[in-house]
């Protein structure tokens, strides 16, 4: 029974609430990855700088791991309990990991204590991240009229561009304020300390929430409702591999900007900004036009451009290492990756049903953020040591993006489609 929502305002403060805790979520997680370079130097101090960044990389993929048991255990937890309480709950273990990123002593005062609790850390935010797409996505398309489930899913994906954004303009903003010096003792655990002032608001905005889930009708077994949308979920890994490896190229372009590129810091973290205005934008484009012109054809288009044109920018931004040339591919990689990636939120919650919609999702995801996400910027930084190409990241884009496209023609239409 879907609980009906008053139009147009309670859908709006449907929308806050989920999309704030959201940004709030991935904009923790994904700082780490804008301030890899200052983290390593603070947490692995071995006088190889590319050696830092691996083993910061690697903690990063750490966080990945741990995905799938929290969209697991979450998952289920929001198809037993309800969406709301579990959107709850991942607020309160981000809250938890972010606190012990932003307040963690170095290498230099506590030791090899310091990586450990890093990495540990990492793991919480992993599980709390990976409990809080499922139910926040299926919640998106609960909550919304049917007509414009596509529009509301995008936000999921929109809100993952404020992330993206709020962690550029502060990096930028600090990369201009402090000295170099500054950003590798203390300036880097600014970003963190500054969203733990924010996390009461989305806990406020939840609380407030009402309830997608009937809680009065009786659950079936959870394994059974797996088992029996299995090829959904494994199809729903493959169709998520090409849009997470492309997001996490593009958050992974200041990174590639300062050692790559060697540009300066400032232009390498200004591309984090644009890559997220960009997918804000666009993936909202996307979902509306999903909710005109179906799923399907949002998923696969845009996903052949950027298969087609990845390769050339990465060429033009190589030969040519420029805030122009990068912060242009930075946009035509995100605006892309969003208008396709907005309608794979609403087509996998719009597939599955809704005993176990949450964790279905959540699985599809987790896995395959976990497995391809997690270790695309450990694996294209190697990559490009070893091969010393520097257009290594847009092969992978393309490999994983044939896969999406692959999973995306076999999977059906779903606009319009009854989910109650």
């Amino acid at each position: 029974m879907k609980v009906a929502l008053a139009p147009p305002r309670a859908r709006q403060r449907v929308v806050a609430a989920t999309i704030a805790g959201n940004a709030i979520e991935f904009y923790d997680f994904l700082c780490f990855s804008f301030f890899a370079v200052y983290i390593g130097h603070a947490y692995f101090p071995g006088g190889d700088p590319f050696a830092d960044l691996l083993k910061t990389l690697a903690v990063f993929w750490s966080g990945f791991l741990f995905r799938p048991l929290g969209g697991i255990v979450i998952g289920a937890y929001a198809d037993r309990a309800g969406r709301r309480p579990a959107l709850l709950l991942t607020i309160a273990l981000i809250t938890l990991g972010t606190a012990g990123l932003a307040l963690i002593p170095s290498y230099a005062s506590i030791g090899v204590a310091a990586p450990i609790l890093l990495i540990i850390c990492r793991i919480i935010q992993g599980f709390a991240l990976g409990g809080e797409v499922g139910p926040a996505s299926v919640y998106l398309v609960e909550a919304a009229p049917a007509e414009k489930r596509g529009f509301f899913a995008s936000w999921q994906l929109a809100s993952q561009g404020v992330a993206v954004m709020a962690g550029g303009a502060v990096g930028v903003l600090l990369s201009v304020i402090l000295s170099k010096q500054q950003m590798f003792d203390w300036g880097w655990r600014v970003p963190f300390l500054l969203c733990l002032a924010l996390i009461p608001v989305a806990i406020l905005l939840r609380g407030e929430m009402p309830e997608t889930l009937d809680l009065a009708t009786p659950k079936p077994a959870l394994g059974e409702g797996l088992a029996a949308n299995a090829r959904t979920i494994i199809l729903g890994v493959l169709l998520i591999i090409g849009g997470t490896v492309s997001t996490y190229v593009g958050n992974y372009m200041s990174t590639y900007a300062i050692a790559t590129l060697k540009l300066p810091a400032t232009v390498g973290l200004a591309a984090t900004l644009f890559f997220g205005v960009a997918t804000i934008l666009f993936s909202l484009i996307g979902g509306r036009l999903g909710d005109r012109f179906g799923r399907k054809p949002l998923v696969l288009w845009p996903r052949v451009a950027l298969m087609l044109l990845i390769v050339p920018l990465f060429h033009w931004m190589s030969s040519s290492p420029s805030a122009t040339t990068l912060w242009v591919s930075t946009i035509v990689n995100a605006a892309l990756g969003a208008m396709s990636g907005g309608a794979v939120f609403a087509l996998m919650a719009e597939l599955l049903p809704r005993r176990v919609r949450a964790t279905g999702f959540a699985i599809s995801y987790a896995v395959g953020v976990s497995i391809f996400g997690g270790s695309t910027q450990l694996l294209v930084a190697w990559l490009i040591n070893v091969t010393g190409n520097p257009i290594a990241p847009a092969w992978y884009v393309v490999l994983t993006s044939l896969v999406t496209i692959g999973a995306a023609l076999a999977l059906p239409e779903t606009l319009g489609r009854k989910i109650d």
